[in-house]
């Protein structure tokens, strides 16, 4: 009976354990979820007040859309008249350029200029020898006051005679003498003031001057050298004229027709054909900066090139054309766009399609429009086809203004953009 009764304890005592071990377990969570919240709400407690809680992906979505897209300059088209052109290469040549030679015979005695002096016109250059010169013209002087002294004594005596003819002191004959003697001294005197005026041609030829202004040559022959003689016409310089200077060029068979296309066929007289203008330009200039009239056009087609020479005149005064030059030289086709468009010609990009600008559309965003160029103005170059008179161009910050951005535009003129500065750049150079 005593076995049996520890036996039934022995269970008990283990349920009293594991409802004991159960309190403490329950009782440790508790204390442990307690610490928690405790820590938590200490930390809490110790934030620094006023920041605001971090913000949820669609909230920070909606901000970035909000923010003010990046301002760029733009302009509208300008409209005026354009004349078309036709632009050909050729050269410059020289209006003037003359060989200076002796045309007295005699010694060269002195050079009055240095190589590549500039003169102007009537300017002494060579003098030759001049006492044979003088000398033959005083004695052609010599003989014409002869001469007058001989017409003089002529005309007397015929007086006297005609008077004893009416007194029947002379005859006739004597008359008819004096009358030649008087007419043949008229002729005596006029070949004496011929030989006067030759000697003085003569010793003026021995003074050689500039026929025009013009840059000299280098002289040929020294002094000291015979010059002059009979057979011998070596050239002493040679001076060249440089204002106004030609400009020669060759039109294509296409060129001249297409401008006869223009004039509607008509044909331009000589007076007018001097007033068609002529812009030139040299290899390294910007523009063309001279200005001259047509000076000749050839009558006909050079029938071994095709082509039709055409000569302007052109205004040289500080001599920037010499001859020789590389030339361009732009000639009106007679026909006037009075609507052009014109943008700055720094708004324009170019990639594999071809030429292009940035526009903006109605909802200020940048498109990519394919344009046809025109002619250069300036700054400014006409737009053919592909852009309207509306149109908003954006001409500064380009690398700002991507196809498919919104931007915020910045009207501005176009004087002051087409003379401005090249559109601005990023910090470290332009985006990609």
């Amino acid at each position: 009976m005593k076995k049996l009764t520890a036996t039934v304890r022995w269970p008990r005592m283990h349920v009293i354990v594991a409802v004991i071990a159960a309190f403490v377990i329950v009782g440790g969570y508790g204390l442990v979820e307690a610490w928690r919240a405790n820590a938590l709400a200490a930390a809490k407690a110790a934030e620094p007040k006023g920041l605001p809680a971090p913000a949820a992906p669609a909230i920070v979505q909606a901000q970035l859309t909000q923010q003010p897209s990046p301002p760029v300059p733009v302009v509208r088209p300008r409209t005026q008249s354009v004349t078309d052109y036709v632009e050909i290469t050729g050269n410059a040549a020289t209006a003037n350029a003359v060989k200076l030679v002796a045309r007295v015979e005699g010694y060269l005695d002195k050079i009055h200029y240095e190589d590549g002096q500039f003169v102007n016109k009537g300017d002494l250059l060579f003098t030759i020898q001049q006492d044979q010169y003088k000398d033959q013209l005083q004695q052609a002087q010599a003989q014409l006051l002869q001469q007058q002294a001989a017409l003089t004594y002529a005309k007397t005596e015929l007086v006297r005679y005609i008077k004893l003819v009416k007194q029947d002191a002379a005859t006739q004959t004597e008359v008819d003498h004096w009358n030649f003697e008087r007419a043949s001294a008229e002729a005596q005197l006029l070949n004496a003031q011929a030989q006067v005026a030759l000697a003085k041609l003569n010793l003026g030829y021995t003074e050689v001057r500039a026929p025009f202004d013009g840059i000299m040559g280098k002289h040929l022959i020294d002094p000291g050298n015979l010059v002059g003689g009979a057979g011998q016409q070596a050239a002493l310089a040679e001076i060249t004229q440089l204002d106004p200077i030609y400009v020669v060029a060759n039109l294509s068979e296409q060129d001249v027709l297409k401008i006869r296309a223009n004039l509607g066929q008509r044909r331009l007289s000589f007076a007018d054909l001097r007033k068609v203008p002529v812009d030139v330009a040299l290899s390294d200039e910007t523009g063309f900066p001279h200005q001259g009239t047509i000076e000749y056009v050839a009558p006909a087609l050079d029938p071994a090139t095709g082509t039709l020479l055409v000569r302007g005149i052109v205004p040289n005064p500080e001599r920037v054309l010499l001859p020789g030059f590389f030339v361009r030289m732009r000639l009106p086709m007679a026909k006037v766009d009075r609507n052009a468009l014109l943008v700055p010609d720094r708004a324009l990009q170019q990639d594999q399609g071809g030429r292009y600008l940035l526009v903006l559309n109605r909802d200020d965003v940048v498109e990519q429009r394919y344009v046809q160029l025109g002619q250069l103005i300036g700054a400014l170059r006409v737009i053919t086809s592909g852009l309207k008179l509306d149109d908003r161009v954006v001409v500064g910050d380009l690398w700002r203004a991507n196809p498919g951005t919104k931007v915020t535009p910045q009207l501005t003129t176009l004087d002051t953009t087409s003379a401005g500065s090249p559109a601005s750049t990023p910090p470290g150079g332009p985006k990609p």
